[in-house]
């Protein structure tokens, strides 16, 4: 004999009411239109009569359609409201947070798609979002979903909902191509990122590490940089280039051009070295602490490419070269000193964890391997998610940079292409040796 069990909802009333709650929450805008012009309709029909009520209501709909401010607001709310019901749907249906429901609190639309302000509700975390994000892309019918943790609250995500690859397509060309002059102190527009907003990397008491494989795009960040130092006549160029010919467009701006020999390269560093300690003791005579603006000492940029070159010399010339660059990385950022350097071999016997962790910002662009990519952001990155292996390699420029302080943010660099830098050198030697515009 066999005894069925019938399960029952102990509680179906107030299942019912919880989804009829959540139905309306999701349709504030207009249920409260709904509510308000009913109870208008009401009072006014008992005020005068149901022909006058659909007059006044008729008239008053008129006059606040007519305002462009209120019609924004209602689209904007409309919108909001149905990004909300989507996410809604979206992590529900992906299964993320076992289906509790997120809070949007704002919400944009980008070039690829839309990014989403989030709360997620107590109990859950940000990072079940983010290991989350291939169910969340197929839930939304989208290209991709990238989730970035808001660092001053756990509970709070930045969402990037791409339908289209925000980074690909055509190179954006370097906004700054061609300028007669620029305040290196101000930072540089380094690329865009996946909301199709313009990275400003600022290098003040900071320094940039850069790696990939050949191909990806390092030369042409190498550029932007050294463009925008060449720029500012009152920064100091010191070029450090192994190929000759990579920074040699710069070389009539530079205070400074070195080429593959080592000797040269390594006096050439211990000269920064002791303007690096005059500096020092000119601000302990000033009673300050770093350099800053108006002081009259502009910044130092010192630019190394083929980084492996200098590093991994022969004998005591590449010792002696690899603990004068420790020295000026470690020790220059309150001088006013900013090195930049670059190589096409990010390994660890390339570069050294010791060097490597004294650079403020690294940015990776396409890498072979993994273990490559965390060369050059630093170990555990890839196993967190963060690697620049997956980069396309048709798509030249991409890279993940990272601030101290944050994560891995993906972009893709400004192309400056032969014309713009030819262009770009000209006016940077232009502005040095003739004086240009003050």
């Amino acid at each position: 004999m066999t005894t069925q069990h019938t399960t029952t909802d102990p509680h179906p009333g107030a299942r019912v009411w919880h989804a009829l709650l959540r139905v309306s929450w999701g349709r504030r805008l207009e249920c409260g239109l709904t509510l308000v012009a009913l109870a208008a309709r009401v009072t006014l029909t008992r005020l005068v009569g149901a022909g006058g009520a659909d007059v006044v209501l008729a008239t008053g709909t008129a006059l606040l359609a007519s305002s462009p401010t209120v019609r924004d607001w209602l689209v904007r709310t409309a919108q909001s409201e149905r990004v909300g019901r989507a996410v809604t749907r979206a992590v529900a249906a992906s299964g993320v947070l076992g289906g509790r429901d997120v809070a949007v609190e704002a919400f944009r639309p980008v070039p690829a798609g839309h990014q989403l302000s989030l709360w997620v509700p107590p109990g859950t975390s940000v990072s079940e979002l983010q290991k989350g994000e291939e169910l969340l892309a197929v839930a939304f019918g989208a290209r991709s979903v990238t989730v970035e943790r808001d660092l001053t609250h756990a509970g709070h995500a930045l969402v990037t909902v791409s339908f289209v690859d925000p980074l690909g397509g055509p190179p954006r060309p370097w906004p700054w191509t061609g300028d007669t002059r620029t305040d290196f102190w101000a930072g540089l527009p380094l690329g865009h990122d996946e909301a199709g907003e313009t990275v400003w990397l600022s290098l003040v008491e900071r320094h940039l590490l850069i790696g990939g494989e050949p191909g990806g795009g390092k030369s042409n960040a190498l550029s932007l940089v050294t463009a925008a130092a060449a720029l500012d006549p009152t920064a100091e160029l010191w070029l450090f280039d192994g190929k000759l010919v990579e920074l040699s467009a710069w070389r009539a701006a530079a205070t400074r051009f070195v080429g593959a020999d080592l000797h040269e390269a390594t006096a050439a560093l211990d000269e920064l070295r002791a303007e690096m300690v005059h500096r020092y003791e000119v601000l302990l005579a000033s009673g300050l602490r770093k350099v800053t603006p108006g002081m009259g000492l502009g910044p130092i940029v010192v630019v190394v490419d083929e980084l492996a070159l200098y590093l991994h010399g022969t004998g005591k010339a590449g010792t002696s070269f690899a603990e004068a660059l420790r020295d000026l990385v470690a020790r220059g950022r309150a001088a006013g000193v900013v090195v930049v350097a670059a190589t096409q071999k990010p390994a660890s016997d390339v570069v050294p964890t010791s060097l490597r962790d004294l650079f403020g910002y690294r940015l990776a662009m396409r890498c072979a391997t993994r273990d490559a990519s965390d060369t050059v952001l630093g170990s555990g990155w890839a196993t967190a998610g963060y690697t620049a292996s997956d980069i396309d390699p048709s798509t030249r420029g991409v890279g993940l940079l990272l601030a101290e302080g944050g994560v891995p943010r993906r972009l893709r660099v400004f192309h400056l292409d032969d014309d713009g830098l030819a262009r770009t050198a000209a006016c940077a030697a232009w502005l040095r040796h003739e004086g240009g515009p003050r």
